[in-house]
């Protein structure tokens, strides 16, 4: 068993503050709805390893929109230097980076940010010991 992807709710006609989160900071590609469920709104976001996807986010509207405060995606990365970069770019382009965490989860380093509406999104990294 694996996970397809995780989905991530959004007031309706913001897909592009979801792309200025998604694409812009986090550095994920947007990927094209199927047709059928295209007309709903929302939009998805893609990384890859190579021909492999390691991350699918879909952002799916919600009437009426409450963000998600405690549940969240978690993000892995290779090592603590390319989570100091992520979390710089993610501050660098408005959003909100916490570290307050940083050290609370063993075995990893990682500091939390919330996308364009408020959805938490954990990254981390496994500390080398």
């Amino acid at each position: 068993m694996r996970l397809h992807h995780v989905q991530v709710s959004m007031p309706r006609g913001q897909e592009a503050t979801a792309r200025a989160f998604y694409v812009e900071a986090l550095g994920l590609t947007e990927v094209p709805k199927p047709p059928d469920l295209a007309g709903r709104g929302g939009c998805w976001f893609r990384a890859h390893e190579g021909d492999r996807v390691t991350v699918e986010i879909h952002l799916g509207v919600e009437d009426p929109f409450v963000p998600a405060r405690k549940a969240h995606p978690a993000l892995v990365l290779d090592d603590t230097t390319e989570l100091e970069t992520l979390a710089q770019r993610v501050a660098r382009h408005g959003f909100d980076v916490s570290w307050d965490e940083r050290f609370t989860f063993e075995g990893y380093e990682r500091f939390h940010c919330r996308d364009g509406f408020g959805n938490r999104v954990e990254v981390l990294a496994a500390v080398m010991r």
